[in-house]
């Protein structure tokens, strides 16, 4: 049985956080489980990009504290880290309140920047990644994943979490190589499975529906879950916003895979009821993934059929972000004859439907929507 701790937090007032993670890491054995004196170890938030805590972006930092805090009583030797869509850790730690904490809690920066190959034998089908150095430096890993809806795998949570371990740009590459959620979500099981964090961290006190992971609603959960199974944990939660885990590829694939499981029958609960903290109308999109196919009638097929994401001009401040994070090669989006005075303009005969725009927007200016042969032969939600 894969044990999962659910515990009541409903607000991030520190005594409040630090109480609950306590808690709940005593119902799972205790951080002393996880992790031994003298040991290295990373903590791994989510920091996609530098935001103010109350936009529920990424984790935040009185949950980072608590989790910092009760580690180090166990004698390891703590950093941090994560490699941001755009910009750098120090940058992202830093707006979303994160680095303050590290810093009075003399944690330092792990490295993010540095690139190294790796093989994983492992793999189901990816066997080499390029890695952060940070990961390669430390003994354990510990993941604080934020509860969010994502665009591209309909919820991010402990496995996706594991894609900031991918420095910089080179995330993109992925996106090009694997336009298909299904594939993708094999490659983030598969890079999942090499960094292996002992223990998974959710902070759902405030998660993210609706355009997530970084343009959607914040909304209150009053939640936070913990677990060393991350196909469990994520499981965990799809059954609390009302989604089939079946739905989600990372949970499939990672179920496939050995991972963990996604079965009720195999997860043991403990903590606080699940019931208590369901939210039936949570906005995420519920139908299974369509995926994306890039080759001959089949990416015909897909433009019909795969959602696409769609500027809203009036809502779009004109960064040009989407068109800096596109992947693709020339880029899916794009500025009209270089006319910067109106908002850039999608070619969706050569979108991969990665939804990376959409992802990183800072406006949440850029929608998922599906076209009219969805909409009339099924539903969108």
């Amino acid at each position: 049985m894969s044990k999962v701790a659910l515990i009541r937090c409903e607000s991030y007032e520190y005594g409040k956080v630090r109480s609950a993670i306590r808690h709940g890491l005593n119902l799972i054995g205790g951080a002393e489980i996880f992790v031994k004196k003298g040991q290295r170890l990373l903590l791994k938030p989510n920091l996609l990009v530098g935001e103010a805590p109350e936009k529920c972006v990424t984790t935040h930092p009185a949950v980072f504290r608590a989790v910092a805090e009760i580690i180090k009583e166990t004698g390891a030797v703590v950093s941090y880290g994560d490699s941001p869509a755009i910009g750098s850790t120090s940058a992202a730690a830093r707006k979303c309140g994160i680095r303050a904490e590290a810093e009075d809690l003399v944690i330092p920066e792990a490295d993010f920047k540095t690139p190294v190959e790796v093989f994983f034998e492992k793999g189901v089908q990816n066997k080499k990644f390029i890695v952060a150095k940070a990961v390669l430096d430390n003994d354990v890993v510990v993941s604080l994943p934020k509860l969010k809806t994502h665009g591209f795998e309909k919820f991010t949570g402990c496995v996706k979490n594991q894609f900031g371990c991918i420095p910089g740009v080179r995330k993109s590459e992925y996106h090009i190589k694997l336009p298909n959620a299904v594939q993708f979500a094999q490659m983030l099981v598969d890079l999942n499975n090499f960094v292996n964090p002992a223990l998974y961290v959710m902070d759902g006190v405030w998660a993210m529906e609706g355009n997530g992971p970084r343009g959607g609603t914040p909304r209150k959960m009053n939640i936070l879950l913990f677990s060393s199974d991350p196909i469990a944990l994520d499981a965990t939660v799809c059954r609390i916003i009302d989604v089939d885990p079946r739905h989600v590829p990372t949970i499939t694939m990672g179920h496939k895979s050995g991972s963990g499981t996604y079965l009720d029958k195999e997860i043991e609960l403990v903590g606080d009821d699940l019931d208590s903290f369901r939210l039936p109308d949570f906005d995420i999109m519920r139908t299974p993934l369509a995926p994306y196919r890039d080759r001959g009638i089949m990416r015909l097929l897909s433009n019909h059929f795969v959602p696409r994401p769609v500027i809203n001009a009036e809502k779009c401040g004109g960064c040009g972000v989407c068109v800096t994070i596109c992947p693709t090669e020339p880029k899916s989006i794009d500025w009209v004859a270089g006319d910067r005075q109106k908002p850039p303009t999608h070619n969706y005969k050569t979108c991969i439907r990665c939804y990376c725009c959409q992802e990183i927007c800072p406006e949440s200016s850029i929608d998922i929507r599906y076209p009219l042969v969805r909409r009339i032969f099924g539903t969108s939600r």
